[in-house]
């Protein structure tokens, strides 16, 4: 194994669910999926971190114990996975270390991912690349989506028009089209609000199969209540997160005597409209979607996506060669490399940032 190959990206995403940690080869052209593993958040720290979306007593303090506990976290996760894999910390070359996003305010110049990366620094004796989003941020962009610049790198067809799809707590995509710019967004709430309402009323983390939302039926006021939310109707570039699409957002938009499966199956159709109109709108002549993320598991949301966009291949990431459940903890590892070779990884015409910007700051174990 060559020192300078090898990389751990590590995601902990808005689903609040845990931990995704991925030991990545990058000694050819396209990286190589050597090991993963995944550590669960326990329901106290979901928790906490829920509640520090909100104003609180005392919630700087409470931040910046959360982020310590996150880093320890990070650091079982990686000792686990260099582990599995039969390596040792000095054969990595550095983490790329997403962080937990707690608020993400473009629109105010600001954006915040605990997680404390000079402690994982300490604990891995691996050197940490975080806090990709805030350079972006600092140069007119949104901070994110940021795992477009990824697609871009390792999954553009040169005449194949394709849009890779990421189904995560939000839902984004890249449009990759041949011998025009790479673009992408956030389309709105991908898992999110399902697995919060399916919590709230079940006490289960998400909806598997999207079984749950199946048993119900769409709500037509109800749906057409929820995409009548700006967001949907701003144009890119554009992000959001917990900050606009949480269960208060949701509740102000319910009557009180709706069937809780018939939310459900109202929220799915929202992620798979949302997602669906952003491509036929903004993506026109794709001819492949690929899917990565939690959400590409949803059979009933794969079956409406398939539905909505026919005549349009739609397959998971994992024919392209990278798994879908792995995408964007292989992207951070991919990012961290980006910066310590001084390059940069956002995408203008992603974020809307100003100019090109090496993401990140290192902390040298």
């Amino acid at each position: 194994m060559q020192k300078i190959d090898f990389y751990i990206g590590i995601m902990s995403g808005t689903s609040l669910d845990g931990i995704d940690v991925a030991l990545v080869d990058f000694s050819a052209s396209q990286p190589k999926l050597i090991a993963s593993h995944y550590l669960a958040y326990t329901p106290m720290l979901q928790a906490d971190l829920l509640a520090l979306h909100q104003p609180d007593f005392n919630e700087l303090h409470q931040a910046q114990l959360v982020g310590n506990q996150l880093a320890y976290l990070y650091a079982t996760a990686t000792a686990d996975l260099l582990k599995k894999a039969h390596c040792q910390a000095d054969q990595i070359r550095a983490i790329g270390c997403h962080g937990q996003t707690i608020r993400h305010r473009p629109d105010q110049h600001y954006t915040i991912q605990l997680g404390n990366a000079a402690l994982l620094a300490e604990l891995s004796g691996i050197t940490v690349v975080s806090d990709f989003r805030s350079r972006d941020i600092a140069a007119g962009g949104q901070g994110a989506p940021l795992v477009p610049a990824f697609h871009h790198q390792v999954l553009r067809h040169p005449t194949v028009h394709r849009v890779i799809v990421n189904i995560g707590g939000i839902s984004n995509l890249t449009n990759l089209q041949p011998d025009h710019a790479t673009t992408g967004f956030d389309c709105g709430p991908g898992n999110l609000l399902m697995d919060a309402w399916i919590k709230s009323q079940h006490d289960v983390s998400f909806d598997r199969g999207g079984e749950w939302a199946t048993s119900g039926a769409i709500i037509p006021a109800l749906l057409q209540k929820l995409l009548s939310e700006p967001f949907f109707h701003t144009p890119p570039p554009k992000s959001s997160g917990r900050d606009l699409f949480s269960m208060e957002w949701l509740h102000s938009k319910l009557a009180g005597n709706e069937a809780p499966a018939d939310v459900q199956a109202t929220l799915l159709a929202l992620t798979s409209h949302s997602i669906a109109e952003a491509i036929k709108q903004y993506c026109n002549g794709v001819r492949e979607i690929y899917l990565c993320g939690g959400g590409a598991h949803n059979h009933a949301l794969v079956k409406q996506l398939k539905s909505a966009l026919p005549n349009t291949q739609v397959l998971l990431t994992d024919v392209l060669g990278i798994e879908a459940d792995w995408m964007e903890a292989i992207a951070f590892a991919w990012l961290a490399q980006q910066t310590l070779a001084g390059l940069s990884a956002n995408l203008p015409d992603v974020t809307g940032a100003r100019h090109a910007c090496v993401l990140g700051a290192i902390y040298t174990a």
